[in-house]
């Protein structure tokens, strides 16, 4: 039987000149994240599947790749339940491996740690394009600061490293999983009732104000007047200039805790600031939710004009660690959605790229030698034979990723480094 070579549904082949620009898109923001003092950890791709199914992880673990246990027989009785069958799970996001990672190496670890992974995660997503089953998330912590220092510091952080790789003019999102909270309670939903409402709220970019309306009702438990409560005092506060933010949460949720409404003074205030001297804007988003159950605290995500998702997302989440750690550890982090902020940038964002171009009856020391030369300098260099016509074979290269290239010929041996020529202008005389 033949093996189809497409890859596994849902997944994707990467050609050489996409990951050169992924490579140099990591180079840049891991960077602009080491300046900022974040360390670099691995976590592995499996976990074990009860810490993945723990009830935080929202919607995604509806979407978790399970592993069948190891020696199970070639025949299964049918009634056999499935979680006796699999024990682990890839991972679907990097936050659950981090919390497992602290609660396991804390001591070896600085306080506060400031954490920085890169790595692929899996959903098993109905595939459509830009949603992947594998994909890359690049994320940054902050375990063990308590005030809101790591919110902004982490939205900064993130913002700058953004600008690095060419995504100027974003905008940040911010909300408070406090405020909602206490929203829902204002209005008369009962405490078992909030996750449904703050599901249903989450999708308003999606289906509209009326098709939260109706959504929410659904949910027999939710009366009316409290939706139409809830819905009315969301959207007088979506309407709010960021001048007026503070002021107009406490005027809507009059029960809502003083540190809740100092911490978001303090965020915006920061924000207003870094805004100042950089190309982004912020505002308060009191529709924003965040699918994850673990969030305990501030909310935020980045959007850009040109995206219709957001390119980044993230939140304080006090109480995930203490499931590892057995005693709750103060922890806010940021996430990159690295797959969108590839499609968004241009592919001439590669490095530049050498070709060593050389004729049949070159001698090879000296093709060597050339090569040799260039990286000293620092270039990246690659040696190909000639072949074919001239012109068409530079087209191949710069199709390739080559930026520029040296063309090395018997009747110039006396030229022990030919000039470097930049390939898409005009063609070298081939000789």
């Amino acid at each position: 039987m033949k093996i189809d070579n497409s890859p596994p549904r849902g997944t994707r082949d990467l050609l050489p000149d996409t990951v050169a620009m992924r490579d140099h898109m990591l180079v840049t923001i891991s960077e602009i994240y080491h300046q900022f003092g974040y360390q670099r950890i691995e976590t592995p791709a499996l976990e074990d599947l009860r810490r993945l199914t723990d009830g935080q992880g929202g919607e995604n673990e509806k979407l978790i790749f399970q592993v069948l246990r190891r020696g199970l027989p070639a025949r299964i009785e049918a009634d056999t339940e499935v979680r006796e069958l699999a024990d682990l799970g890839l991972r679907f996001d990097l936050t659950v491996p981090l919390t497992r990672f602290y609660g396991n190496n804390h001591s070896q670890l600085p306080h506060p740690f400031r954490s920085f992974q890169f790595g692929p995660v899996w959903r098993a997503e109905r595939p459509q394009k830009g949603r992947y089953r594998q994909f890359y998330h690049c994320d940054i912590d902050i375990i063990g600061e308590a005030s809101v220092l790591a919110e902004v510091e982490l939205i900064e952080a993130t913002t700058a490293a953004l600008a690095a790789v060419g995504l100027a003019g974003t905008t940040v999102r911010l909300s408070d999983r406090r405020y909602l909270s206490a929203l829902a309670e204002s209005v008369g939903l009962p405490e078992e009732n909030w996750q449904a409402f703050f599901i249903g709220l989450d999708k308003l970019d999606k289906i509209g104000w009326e098709g939260v309306r109706r959504e929410l009702a659904d949910y027999r438990s939710l009366q009316p007047s409290a939706i139409d409560k809830a819905l009315t005092r969301v959207r007088d506060l979506a309407e709010l200039a960021p001048s007026k933010v503070i002021d107009g949460v406490a005027d809507a949720v009059p029960a809502l805790a003083e540190q809740v409404l100092a911490d978001l003074a303090t965020t915006t205030r920061a924000l207003t600031d870094i805004a100042a001297t950089t190309d982004l804007t912020w505002e308060f988003d009191p529709t924003l939710v965040r699918g994850m159950g673990y969030y305990t605290g501030q909310i935020f995500e980045i959007a850009h004009p040109d995206f219709p998702s957001s390119l980044a997302g993230g939140g304080r989440y006090d109480k995930l660690i203490g499931r590892s750690l057995g005693k709750d550890v103060p922890a806010c982090g940021f996430s990159i959605g690295f797959e969108r902020i590839v499609d968004l940038l241009d592919r001439t964002l590669r490095p530049d790229a050498v070709a060593v171009l050389y004729n049949s009856d070159v001698p090879l020391t000296r093709v060597l030698a050339t090569a040799r030369g260039l990286r000293s300098d620092g270039q990246k260099v690659a040696i190909i034979g000639r072949s074919g016509k001239f012109g068409a074979q530079l087209a191949r290269l710069e199709s390739w990723g080559f930026t520029a290239v040296v063309h090395l010929r018997a009747d110039n041996d006396s030229e022990v480094l030919p000039p470097v020529r930049p390939l898409g202008g005009p063609s070298p005389n081939p000789g």
